[in-house]
Formats: C-alpha cells, structure tokens, sequence
C-alpha cells in the first residue's frame, strides 16, 4: 500500500480499492460498509485495530515506554494544561493487584506491560503553590473534564504509536470500579485520579483477535443537524455483523442491544462507579 492515497477524487487502483472495501467490511459489515474513503497506511492502521487479550512474553523493546509517552504527549491539550500523568507498572505483584481491582481480568496479569493513565490536576496545583498564584478553578467540573480528555487523547496516541510497532493491547475501564484503591495502590496525591489502564504486549498468534465491527454510520454521522430517526434497519445490521463477530471469536451470540442495555440499566450495572462522586471527594477534587 503506498504512504499516501491520492487526495484528488479519483479512484483508488483495484488493489488499493480491495483493500479498502475488505478493511470496512470488517468494522461495518458488508451491508453497511460506507461505498468509499480515502487510505493510507495510517487510515489503514486504525481501521485495523482490534483489542488484544492475549499476549506472548516476549520481552518489550527497549525504549518503547518513552517512544509511547512521546507520542501520547504529542497530542492536543486544551490551552496547553498538560492536565494527565501515566503510571508504568511492570511488576507482577502490582499488574496481580490492578488485575484485581479490575474485576479479576486475567490479561492484566499477563501483560508485560500496564499503563495507567491519570487525569493530574496536582501538578498544576503544586505549580501554583510554589508560584504563591491562585489555583481556584481546579475545584471546577470544568477542569476535571479536561484532565479526563486530556488523558484520553493521550492514550489514544500512545495505542495508534504501540500498534504501529506491533504490538497490541486493551483499555482497562474496569480500574474505575475502586478508583480509591487504585490511588492507594499507586500512590497517587489528592486531585489525582486513575482514569482508565491500558495492557500492552505481542499479540499471542495462538489466541487471535478479530476486528469487533461498530454500528454503522447512519446511527453516528450527522450532517448539519442531528438525525434522531435512528433507522431500525441499521440497528438489525449491526446485531447480525457484531453476532458473526461473536461466534467467531467463540463468545455466546448476544448481539450488542442485549449487551449494551444491561450495562445502563440502573446504579448497580456500574459495578461500583456509580459511587464516583464520592470517590472524587475522598481523592481531593471540587465538584464545583
């Protein structure tokens, strides 16, 4: 595939043209594939991606933390904040411990590698104190919305470099189950606090993992304003292509309504992070 396909309109060589279809058909599902996009390796690339579970031990190259937190920091920050840290763990006492504040996710374990990544309002606090400056709008939701993008963005950067080099791996939202005791585990400071993780290693080729497709862009792409038709026949598309998925990947054949409506049905769904509130509170943030 070359570095860059041909931005003009015009149609993209037969090669080119099959791989693309094949790429979208993945996410989408043949009966909902959009008819055409523009592809280069980078298009590409994260239109391949795929959470990994299973990984190899292969020992991680050297250089690859900082080449990931390089890549993480290059992304966008709102007015430059820099309002997230991440958290290296390596050993396997403390992945055991993350594991199991996760909900006893065995992957946690196995990766060689657990970033944690932080929404970091104390640095900006610390800078502040020793500035004699003011640093009131911490306190605000305001602000703790950016340290979460901010984190995200980041980590995002980070999965797009990782997966460039080969490696794989899987957000760990579950960390927010007991946020307190992730703190208390990582030894984070008050206005600190554990946004999501992240398992790297080799993909294990023995246990693969396929692309999970997504539902389709009628139900996501609004043009000018939005659209709350919401097309039935696009939600039954995409139950078959993600029950296809499924049975691939040897998972009972649920489809995504009877998976995803449980998971919002009521406080106890949440698996403790209906608490969040009052974990925001123990960990030192205003909610103003």
């Amino acid at each position: 595939m070359p570095d860059t396909a041909d931005t003009s309109g015009a149609t993209l060589a037969p090669d080119e043209a099959a791989a693309a279809r094949a790429l979208l058909e993945a996410r989408y599902g043949a009966a909902e594939a959009p008819a055409g996009i523009l592809l280069n390796d980078t298009i590409a690339g994260l239109l391949s991606h795929r959470s990994v579970r299973a990984f190899t031990q292969e020992p991680l190259p050297e250089g690859l933390l900082e080449t990931l937190v390089a890549a993480a920091q290059s992304a966008p920050s709102s007015s430059n904040l820099q309002t997230f840290s991440v958290v290296a763990v390596e050993n396997r006492a403390t992945n055991a411990r993350l594991a199991e504040i996760a909900g006893g996710q065995k992957h946690v374990v196995e990766a060689p590698l657990v970033l944690v990544w932080l929404a970091d309002l104390a640095r900006l606090e610390e800078i502040g104190r020793r500035n004699a400056h003011p640093t009131d709008a911490l306190g605000f939701l305001e602000t703790l919305f950016v340290g979460f993008i901010d984190a995200a963005l980041a980590a995002q950067n980070a999965l797009v470099a990782l997966e460039s080099l080969g490696l794989g791996g899987v957000y760990l939202g579950a960390l927010r189950n007991r946020p307190v005791e992730l703190a208390e585990l990582l030894g984070l400071p008050p206005n600190v606090i554990g946004v999501f993780g992240f398992a790297i290693g080799y993909p294990d080729p023995a246990r693969p993992a396929d692309v999970k497709p997504r539902i389709s862009q009628r139900l996501v792409l609004h043009r000018e304003r939005y659209d709350a038709s919401l097309p039935q026949d696009a939600l039954d598309h995409y139950e078959a292509a993600l029950k296809a998925f499924q049975k691939g990947q040897n998972i009972p054949e649920i489809g995504w309504i009877a998976a995803a409506l449980p998971r919002v049905r009521g406080a106890e769904s949440l698996a403790g992070r209906d608490r969040i509130r009052d974990a925001l509170t123990a960990l030192g943030f205003g909610l103003r």
